[in-house]
């Protein structure tokens, strides 16, 4: 099979058909996607889908500390601050490939081994199974550097139980494997020692009339127990302060239950977020739990249209990834500095919108 050397194809033969293998292969960068990565992957999932010989398919990545960290953000910032044309098209055909996965017609099984941030989570939430491992690490860092919960997280954040996606997507808190199969983030949880074997089982395994469920059944086989979440167990907390409407309004729930430890460590990370980012992420969010996932997408892509032009995102990733100083100066510095209408700013629509 063709590769791009970042990312290795290959058809496992199985019993009645192949099974086809996606290996993310930048394991020094924690796998983040760059373009090239993006493009093959969506070619290969094009010749794949309607190939007789392929039943399904999984992504993973090699052994290492992460599935896939997100995007490559130096690399983003290098072609943004050279006013690079091609960054657009970047964000444009990742999120066509979000939605490729999406509508995909097979069995699409991502294996969740490690860190599993960003752009890592666009390339395997969509999917119909996710499957984690103990080393999971989930994230959606976003408002951190200056950017918004996107490759979908307009979606899939706000129709987790409760306001937890608003927690997650606002704050960027990390959770592990239990909290993820716990949401509904993964779907089964396995020994990451198991994985090969598991490949192994789907690739030779003879499909029935119903694809998926066979794909279910197989992974049902090797799952292990869940312990119980600690997010959930603190969803009252989440709920109560996360379903204002403005961020302001969050922000003050959150410092008027200064008791409970997860409101406390909330209202700090928020104060370090972007105000712009904050604001734009909860009103996407907000839309969002109403909107179909194609909608999303046409709405993420003008957001990022927008951040490419300002100044946050940019500044975020000169904080964080370049000089690593971590103090990044936002514009506006405060939410109360941040009007509504130029928030509406964002979301206006495009002269040429995602297809």
């Amino acid at each position: 099979m063709g590769s791009c050397d970042d990312v290795l194809f290959e058809e496992v033969p199985g019993y009645d058909g192949n099974l086809g293998v996606i290996t993310l292969n930048r394991p020094s960068v924690l796998n983040s996607l760059n373009h090239n990565m993006i493009y093959a992957i969506y070619n290969q999932l094009r010749i794949w889908e309607p190939a007789n010989q392929i039943k399904a398919v999984v992504i993973r990545a090699v052994e290492g500390r992460a599935f896939c960290a997100g995007g490559d953000l130096r690399l983003t910032y290098e072609r943004a601050k050279s006013h690079d044309p091609t960054m657009t098209r970047f964000f444009k055909e990742e999120y066509q490939l979000n939605r490729y996965i999406f509508h995909y017609s097979k069995p699409y099984v991502a294996l969740l081994d490690g860190i599993t941030m960003g752009g890592g989570v666009g390339i395997s939430i969509h999917g119909s199974h996710r499957v984690a491992t103990d080393k999971l690490l989930f994230a959606m860092p976003e408002t951190g550097i200056g950017f918004f919960p996107d490759v979908g997280g307009s979606y899939f954040l706000p129709r987790l139980p409760g306001k937890i996606g608003f927690y997650l997507g606002l704050t960027g808190a990390r959770i592990a494997s239990d909290d993820c199969v716990q949401v509904g983030i993964a779907t089964h949880k396995v020994a990451r020692e198991a994985l090969p074997e598991l490949i192994h089982q789907l690739a030779q395994c003879s499909f029935s009339n119903n694809a998926y469920q066979t794909v279910s059944k197989v992974i049902e086989q090797f799952k292990v127990p869940v312990k119980s979440s600690p997010l959930l167990e603190q969803q009252s907390e989440i709920d109560d302060c996360f379903n204002k409407v403005s961020m302001e309004d969050i922000l003050c729930a959150l410092q008027q239950s200064q008791n409970h430890p997860i409101c406390k460590a909330a209202a700090t990370a928020i104060y370090l977020k972007s105000p712009t980012s904050l604001k734009v992420t909860l009103k996407a969010l907000q839309e969002g739990q109403h909107l179909d996932f194609d909608v999303c997408m046409r709405q993420e892509y003008r957001l990022v249209s927008r951040f490419l032009q300002g100044h946050d995102f940019l500044e975020g990733i000169r904080a964080v990834i370049i000089d690593k100083d971590h103090s990044p100066i936002w514009e506006p510095s405060v939410l109360e500095d941040v009007s509504v209408q130029e928030i509406e700013k964002y979301f206006a629509p495009l002269t040429e919108e995602l297809a």
